[in-house]
């Protein structure tokens, strides 16, 4: 496990995104009401940069000619094709088996940190 502190949190306000360079990988990192949720900016059907899409929300499950929306500001689109991922938990929209490669976030006196290769529990120091 490594953990990589990649921004301060005043960098990336409510509602806001900032993509950022760890190694070879490109990582979006959000923040969605308060809470941080962070991407691999690369779309799993051609690679594009996920991250750079438009962020909104979507229609959920209702009864016919019932229309519910909720997720606001937690789905993310593909610049190129479309395909809508949900930002806190990296499965798209349409097959949980497809899905964006995640990572754990941790925040430490204001700054923001990206755990790679490791859990969160393990991240934040409990067995």
């Amino acid at each position: 496990m490594s953990v990589h502190f990649v921004a301060e949190v005043e960098e990336i306000p409510e509602g806001h995104r900032k993509i950022v360079q760890v190694g070879k990988r490109s990582i979006g990192i959000f923040n969605i009401r308060g809470e941080y949720y962070a991407l691999l900016n690369y779309c799993p059907h051609y690679g594009a940069e996920l991250c750079k899409g438009i962020v909104s929300g979507t229609t959920m499950e209702s009864k016919v000619y019932e229309y519910i929306y909720g997720k606001d500001q937690e789905i993310i689109r593909c610049p190129w094709h479309g395909w809508e991922f949900d930002i806190k938990t990296g499965c798209s929209l349409f097959d949980e088996k497809v899905r964006a490669k995640r990572y754990e976030v941790i925040v430490q006196e204001g700054r923001i940190g990206l755990v790679l290769g490791a859990s969160s529990s393990e991240a934040k120091g409990e067995q």
